[in-house]
């Protein structure tokens, strides 16, 4: 159920009540309401994000062509909408790489203003990180390369440019990027057209189709998209099935489920395959996080029709509660299989120094709130953690707010979660990861080993209207 709490406490984390609609953050004055379409949710076909494949795989690189602009694409079947796309694909083509082998992406800004790409959850040098202030400026290209010196992960990238990147990424400006290596490939899960991503979102359209954005205005982005389409259905056989799910929102937490309360296998997270699967009822994902996971559909007959649920607010039921619909629409052979034993993580290295992290928002209705990672707003001239190349540190990160939900993200490495509130975590953040949820008076204990490169790299919180707001900070690793 959407509850009151839960309502309540997420629009205040927005500047907004969702019961009343009351503006509680002016960052930018609310257009009048606007009649938006009325769309009927399972009308329309869940399409898969394209594979590109590389201009180029001369000496051991793959090498792609990218660029970032602006395009047209029928959200609302029949109507235009303008968004900003890699590629002109909305959401983005996916890049499928391999371990050890290195990718560079030529990245042409044909926009009219400033971009900046972050592989997200990728281990690379600063140069290649997409610094908030690195940007491409318009007319020009920047090669990024990235080494792929990591394990198997969904990774995905998206806009950084630092007070730019909420809008960009609201308008369209993200994509999977699926790190693969021989560990994760030899084992028997679904693949080829069984293996889906899935980039969530959600939006708010105008009267005339067109998205409208404005800061903070989570209760009004009450229309689901699913690989950029409301709410669609996507067809099934009657066999496994591997979802590579992102919360590609910008502010907005889901909690999915299948509407029978049906099982699904929990085999990974941000930073790859968890060491044995869960088998859980939901799924609980905040903006950045990503969640691999497998639906087994031959407990259903053909012909069932399956909604996967939210039940994270806030917004109406008949909107918000709702994301997509599997329709098993025939039977299929199917030799995969979700093995016991998944992965062996490393163990944890003592660590030598423990950090606190506060994060904090003004929520008590002033003009122009700000955004806080212990108490100072994002200076890019400004090193805010000094560590040792090598180190092993634990973070303890506090949600220092009474309704405002924030999660947290590190730049360069994939982080183990030892605690949340004092106590051990759930399966589901057993494995390794690069963002978590930090709920209002929440802390949670992270553990990470600084011993790739050296350099200087972000932690934020990846609500991304947050963090243009000013809720980042910069670690130097020397």
């Amino acid at each position: 159920m959407l509850t009151r709490r839960r309502l309540l406490g997420a629009a205040l984390a927005t500047g907004g009540t969702a019961l009343t609609g009351a503006a509680l953050s002016p960052l930018l004055t609310t257009p009048a309401a606007a009649a938006a379409p009325v769309l009927t949710p399972f009308q329309t076909a869940m399409p898969v994000p394209p594979t590109l494949l590389p201009a180029s795989t001369a000496n051991g690189t793959d090498t792609y062509e990218m660029y970032v602009g602006r395009a047209n694409t029928q959200i609302i079947p029949g109507v235009d909408t303008e968004v900003i796309t890699f590629n002109g694909a909305f959401p983005g083509p996916t890049i499928r790489a391999r371990r050890g082998r290195p990718v560079v992406i030529r990245q042409k800004n044909r926009l009219d203003m400033p971009v900046s790409i972050h592989l997200h959850g990728g281990h690379v040098t600063p140069e290649n990180d997409g610094d908030p202030m690195a940007t491409i400026a318009p007319g020009t290209a920047r090669l990024y390369r990235y080494g792929n010196d990591q394990a198997h992960a969904p990774l995905w990238f998206h806009d950084h440019a630092h007070h730019m990147e909420s809008e960009h990424v609201y308008r369209g400006l993200s994509a999977f990027y699926l790190l693969s290596d021989d560990e994760e490939r030899a084992l028997p899960l679904p693949s080829g057209q069984y293996d889906v991503p899935i980039a969530l979102r959600d939006v708010r359209f105008d009267d005339a189709g067109q998205l409208l954005y404005v800061m903070d205005d989570f209760q009004n982005r009450n229309t689901i998209l699913a690989n950029g389409k409301p709410w669609p259905y996507f067809q099934v056989a009657a066999r496994k099935y591997r979802f590579r799910i992102l919360n590609s929102t910008n502010i907005r937490f889901f909690t999915l489920r299948l509407s029978d309360g049906g099982e699904i296998i929990q085999i990974g997270s941000d930073g790859g395959l968890l060491e044995t699967p869960y088998r859980t009822g939901t799924l609980s994902l905040s903006p950045g996080e990503r969640v691999d996971v497998v639906i087994d559909f031959s407990r259903y007959p053909v012909g069932t029709q399956l909604v996967l649920e939210n039940t994270e607010g806030p917004g109406p039921v008949e909107q918000v509660g709702k994301v997509l619909r599997f329709d098993v629409t025939r039977t299929a052979a199917d030799t995969s299989s979700v093995p016991d034993r998944l992965r062996t993580l490393p163990p944890l290295p003592p660590a030598t120094v423990h950090r606190e992290i506060t994060l904090r928002m003004d929520e008590d209705g002033r003009a122009n709130p700000g955004a806080y990672m212990n108490d100072l707003v994002y200076d890019p001239a400004r090193i805010d953690q000094s560590i040792t190349w090598g180190s092993t540190e634990i973070w303890t990160v506090g949600n220092v707010n009474r309704f405002v939900p924030h999660n947290f993200h590190m730049h360069l490495v994939q982080f183990r979660v030892l605690e949340r509130n004092g106590g051990p975590v759930g399966p589901a953040e057993a494995g390794l990861k690069d963002t978590v949820r930090v709920m209002p008076g929440e802390t949670v204990k992270v553990q990470a080993t600084f011993d790739s490169y050296r350099g200087k790299y972000l932690y934020h919180c990846h609500l991304f209207d947050h963090a243009a707001m000013g809720m980042m900070a910069q670690m130097e690793i020397s």
